[in-house]
């Protein structure tokens, strides 16, 4: 089982910029995608189902904001919309499916760049979640997480962690529920196969040359639950894709 997660920044946009075609290429065969901007009735998604694709969409209620779709050349045998709790799903945060034994949740976690309000909720959000994935691992302990944890966890993670470390998305509470997270069994796939520095996911686009100098931060992840450590075989970053400010992740398990 291949698995992408990709933060789009806008799937029409992302469309526009030869996302459809880049899917031609069979990159995965589960693409997990955050930040779609968009309803399912507001973009072709038949376009989709001719590449093969089941699409699954979970959009926020405010138009053009947040929201996730996962597109799966493996038709899943249930699909959940949200973790109900309200906040979180009226903003199209979180879409579950299960194959077989393994449940895969693509999450979008809120950033907190906006101001204290929105970090505030950050940290409400992280903290419920967490209390929901504890609680779900009873029933299914196998479990993929993929998304935008908008968190880079170590200073490996990030192009300049002292310059930033009063940045939201590095900041010393975000980075502790990061420590939280994995000591509570789970793994990180990418450092699971990889520990060299300079690998990132996201560039500002606030600043020029960002990208094209790699003054990036990695906050796109794939964890797995240590109940599939051993069906493990491979994780990568995909720098040079580029449909969005960030690039895809990528995860192969033996499923």
């Amino acid at each position: 089982m291949r698995i992408i997660s990709y933060n789009v920044n806008g799937i029409r946009a992302a469309i526009k910029k030869g996302f459809l075609e880049w899917l031609k290429t069979d990159p995965a065969d589960i693409i997990c995608v955050q930040e779609t901007k968009a309803q399912k009735e507001n973009v072709d998604h038949t376009r989709f189902n001719e590449l093969g694709y089941y699409d699954y969409w979970f959009s926020a209620q405010k138009k053009g904001y947040s929201g996730v779709a996962v597109f799966t050349r493996i038709k899943p045998d249930h699909i959940e919309y949200g973790t109900q709790h309200k906040v979180s799903d009226d903003e199209g945060r979180v879409l579950q499916l299960d194959f077989g034994d393994i449940r895969l949740i693509n999450a979008y976690f809120p950033s907190g760049t906006s101001g204290e309000e929105r970090q505030k909720f950050k940290y409400e959000w992280l903290d419920e979640f967490f209390t929901y994935l504890n609680k779900l691992r009873l029933q299914y302990p196998k479990l993929i997480l993929c998304g935008d944890y908008n968190i880079a966890h170590k200073e490996i993670d990030i192009h300049d962690p002292k310059g930033n470390k009063k940045s939201s998305g590095f900041l010393p509470e975000e980075r502790v529920w990061m420590d939280k997270f994995f000591e509570a069994q789970w793994i990180d796939s990418f450092r699971h196969f990889c520990a060299d520095p300079h690998r990132y996911s996201w560039w500002s686009q606030r600043f020029p040359g960002v990208r094209l100098n790699n003054k990036g931060w990695r906050i796109d992840y794939i964890n797995v639950t240590k109940g599939l450590k051993d069906q493990l075989i491979a994780a990568e970053i995909y720098p040079d894709v580029k449909h969005s400010d960030h690039c895809p992740v990528y995860l192969e398990i033996e499923s």
